[in-house]
């Protein structure tokens, strides 16, 4: 992206992460075009990540650092709603109002995290989605959470799976 610094603060503290404050026009044909109006420019250097992180806004109110701040809280929020989507089973939502959709999310994030605790109790290898399929399988079987997850249980499962294939011959 092609700009032009009209103005650019020196009294940045850079403990604080901050690099740089600038206002900028944008220089491109088609840029200029679309967004004429001065625009800020803040460099963050996040230690956490060795990353250097520019920001471009246009929000003059804030401090720099507190818009650097706004936008690693957004950045988290966009972090956790892909876990949800790479951790929770929701195929389909219930409902369509704020209330249904939140205690569908409510409901997944609660047995995702009660999963991730029998993990822990029992000290098991598997991992949190292998125990969401064993337990989703065995949802109606009597048999002892324990029991079910040790490795001996699984072998004979496994091996009864391979006896009733029916494409073996």
């Amino acid at each position: 992206m092609r700009y032009e610094v009209t103005e650019q603060i020196f009294n940045v503290d850079e403990t604080t992460g901050l690099r740089t404050d600038k206002t900028v026009i944008l220089t491109g044909t088609k840029s200029k075009n679309l967004y004429p109006e001065k625009l800020r420019l803040i460099e963050f250097y996040d230690a956490e990540n060795d990353e250097l992180l520019v920001f471009l806004t246009n929000d003059f109110e804030i401090s720099a650092l507190e818009v650097a701040n706004l936008y690693k809280n957004r950045w988290q929020i966009k972090v956790f709603f892909k876990w949800i989507k790479q951790n929770l089973t929701v195929k389909k939502l219930w409902g369509h109002s704020e209330n249904a959709v939140k205690i569908h999310l409510w409901i997944a994030i609660i047995a995702y995290l009660l999963i991730a605790y029998i993990k822990k109790v029992i000290k098991s290898d598997y991992s949190v989605y292998e125990l969401m399929q064993i337990l989703g399988v065995s949802a109606f079987d009597k048999t002892p959470i324990s029991e079910l997850l040790t490795e001996t249980i699984t072998s004979q499962f496994n091996q009864n799976v391979k006896e009733l294939n029916l494409f073996e011959c």
